[in-house]
């Protein structure tokens, strides 16, 4: 448990956090970031960079003097928080693994960090845009391929945020394996089990010209979709929530 601490020197070490700290009011109060957290563009452009999201750089975080820093187990390597541990006050770790999660994650910031009213407006919002995407007349059950990397190729496990994402909507992923991002090559069996493929804008920057000429290769549907909105937890959760809406139709419309 992490008390109040309203008067917080914050790192954040997660991009899609530190754009709901900025959304919940409490941007003047982070110290440090990565240079991934590019989102809101305006806020974030005046925070010191401390590295990235795996190769933190310990000594310009020493150098902002933070009380908290908040990490995320699939962002952040465990070494780098054990090595934080011993200098920062307080290390938030955080671990949403689907949308309804979003809800503990944005009251846990709002009670360490003093914005529990903001972090409640932002709840309500969130519940009635999820209400209303479970009240849709659900569609055919689907096995989706969402993949976020080639050379090699990467997807997803039934165990991630994404996964869980596209549960909402009744859609599952292939088990590749027992990695949380399985490495996978393309084969007959493998396209026959799908009724799509989902390639994502990030991590990698997969491309309308990436999702036509794999298209033509294993002629099934192949859609872009916005990785942002798929695997951004906190306040981006609120848009990805719709997206989803529009994801669907996609499918059904390809």
């Amino acid at each position: 448990m992490h008390p109040p601490a309203p008067d917080a020197r914050i790192v954040s070490l997660v991009p899609s956090i530190t754009e709901l700290l900025c959304e919940l009011g409490l941007a003047p109060q982070i110290v440090g970031r990565t240079g991934f957290c590019i989102h809101p563009k305006a806020l974030v452009a005046g925070i010191p960079k401390v590295g990235g999201t795996k190769d933190v750089n310990l000594d310009k975080i020493r150098r902002v003097a933070p009380t908290h820093v908040i990490v995320n187990i699939d962002e952040n390597e465990k070494p780098t928080a054990d090595l934080l541990a011993g200098f920062v006050p307080h290390v938030v770790v955080t671990h949403p693994l689907a949308p309804a999660d979003n809800l503990d994650l944005a009251r846990l910031m709002g009670a360490i960090f003093g914005v529990e009213a903001a972090a409640e407006r932002w709840c309500a919002a969130f519940e009635r845009e999820l209400a209303a995407l479970r009240a849709l007349p659900p569609g055919p059950p689907r096995t989706v391929l969402y993949c976020i990397w080639q050379d090699p190729w990467m997807s997803v496990s039934g165990d991630t945020y994404i996964a869980a994402m596209l549960a909402e909507l009744g859609w599952r992923v292939p088990e590749l394996g027992a990695a949380r991002y399985p490495v996978f090559s393309w084969s007959e069996r493998l396209v026959n089990g799908l009724d799509a493929v989902l390639l994502s804008t990030e991590p990698y920057r997969f491309t309308q010209v990436h999702a036509d000429a794999l298209e033509k290769q294993i002629s099934i549907p192949v859609l872009l979709v916005d990785g942002e909105m798929m695997s951004w937890y906190g306040s981006r959760a609120l848009a990805g929530v719709r997206y989803l809406r529009e994801l669907r139709a996609m499918l059904e419309g390809s």
